[in-house]
This record gives C-alpha cells, structure tokens and sequence, in this order.
C-alpha cells in the first residue's frame, strides 16, 4: 500500500458505520454509503493494508462472567529502561486487558479485571507487584464505566 493513500468521506463513513456493528455485512453497509458491495470490500482491503484498520473485537460485559471489579494501576518503573521486561512479563497476567506507557505520576497505565477484591488483591500482591523492574502501584477501582466508545469520524 502506497504511503499517500488518503481517506476519502467514503472510507470515513465505511468506517463510521462498521465501528458501529462490525458485524454488519458489506452489502447493507454499501447501501447505506450508495457504492457496490465489492466497493466495500476493497476499500476495507485497503484500509486494512495501510494500517488503518488493524482487527475487529468482540466486545464483552466482563461482569457478565464474573469479573465485577474493574480497576485502573498506576506502575511505577524502578527505570524505564526496564520497560520492555516488565510489559513482557505483564503479557503474562490474563487479567491485564491494556497497558499505557504514558508521562505524568506513572511509568504505565494499566487497566484489570477481578472477580472479586480477594482476587484484586492476590492479583496485586502475588503477580503485579512482584514483577521485576515494579517498584511499586497504585490501584484506583472503577464504580461505573459512563463512556465507552471508539474516536468519532464525523461531524455527528
């Protein structure tokens, strides 16, 4: 794929309409953007190809199978040169969904899931916290997420 591949309204609202339902097919998409469903499909190829469009997720309510707590981490590195070793082995802790590298209090930003703060608490103490290059955390849980959603294409 050419570095100068631009997006055009087309793409955008391909775009728009799929990070709605990714599930949606291409031709009721095609519909609703007034192109072919073949149009669709090269043009997601493409978007795909130039990296725009890196995957499609399933999204679950992690409640719904026993996880209720949600908690944010602050981690703080002993040297951020031990960053790659510590993003290694937090690869390893299935209850991590993400991890931020970020500026400000913290060396990374990291988001869990619990079922419980007997677990939240063995998490802490048993996996993150004995993570060579962690010198310590802060844990901060989340009472309702309000917001949930991808980055707005449009001017909608």
């Amino acid at each position: 794929m050419p570095l100068n591949f631009e997006i055009d309204n087309v793409d955008l609202k391909i775009l728009e309409i799929l990070m709605k339902n990714a599930k949606k097919p291409f031709t009721e998409v095609a519909k609703q953007v007034f192109v072919s469903g073949g149009t669709v499909h090269v043009r997601m190829r493409k978007l795909e190809d130039a990296g725009i469009v890196t995957g499609t997720t399933l999204q679950i309510d992690p409640t719904k199978l026993g996880y209720d707590i949600t908690a944010f981490i602050g981690i703080f590195l002993t040297k951020s040169e031990l960053y790659d070793d510590v993003i290694r082995q937090l690869k390893e802790i299935k209850e991590i969904t993400n991890v931020h590298y970020t500026t400000g209090n913290y060396s990374m930003f990291a988001t869990i899931h619990c079922k419980d703060t007997q677990h939240l608490k063995d998490l802490l103490h048993d996996k993150i916290q004995r993570v060579e290059g962690i010198t310590r955390t802060e844990t901060m849980i989340s009472l309702e997420e309000s917001i949930n959603r991808n980055i707005s294409l449009g001017s909608s």
